[in-house]
């Protein structure tokens, strides 16, 4: 069965990026077997959607010649976004019904495997508004920003399922309490 997961990592403050959109915060501390759960979770990932600010770190941070991956990706964006090479699928969703249209699609492309929420935090709590979350995993990291984008955006009720240590990191995974 299909899950949507939001997996990130997060200051100890809970931003996910700086003000400027950055990431360069994460590589400061150690993560340990953070790497290898990442591959582990990645195994079973079939489709995945980010934001626009996530999608052009990306390419900044992996090279703007080619997507890093080989599955269905969207990118929510009002903007027009340099295209790579690669399964790329760029979209707004402004009502709830668009986001619930394009989740029934990335459900669909992801085959039976999970849909990744890559990031924003806007994105994950539209989705978990819609009661289209299913789980959050997110990596803690010792390190405070003092602003930036957050977490996740708006109220999310959340159940604890599992916390363990890689390396510096904080990790928990998070079941998506529903009403």
């Amino acid at each position: 069965m299909t899950r949507t997961i939001y997996n990130t990592a997060t200051s100890l403050d809970g931003f996910i990026a700086t003000d400027d959109h950055s990431l360069e915060w994460l590589f400061a501390a150690d993560p340990g077997e953070a790497n290898n759960e990442h591959a582990d979770f990645m195994k079973n990932v079939g489709a995945l959607v980010s934001g626009a600010h996530t999608y052009e770190w990306i390419l900044r941070h992996e090279g703007d010649e080619a997507w890093p991956y080989a599955i269905p990706s969207w990118v929510l964006t009002h903007r027009d976004l340099p295209r790579v090479e690669g399964d790329l699928r760029f979209a707004s969703a402004d009502s709830d019904q668009e986001l619930r249209d394009l989740h029934a699609e990335m459900v669909g492309a992801a085959g039976g495997r999970d849909v990744w929420v890559v990031g924003g935090g806007g994105i994950a709590g539209r989705f978990a508004e819609l009661g289209l979350l299913d789980e959050v995993v997110v990596s803690i990291a010792p390190v405070t920003l003092g602003s930036g984008a957050p977490l996740l955006a708006g109220r999310v009720d959340l159940r604890v399922v599992e916390v363990h240590r890689a390396g510096d990191f904080a990790c928990a995974r998070y079941e998506v309490v529903r009403p």
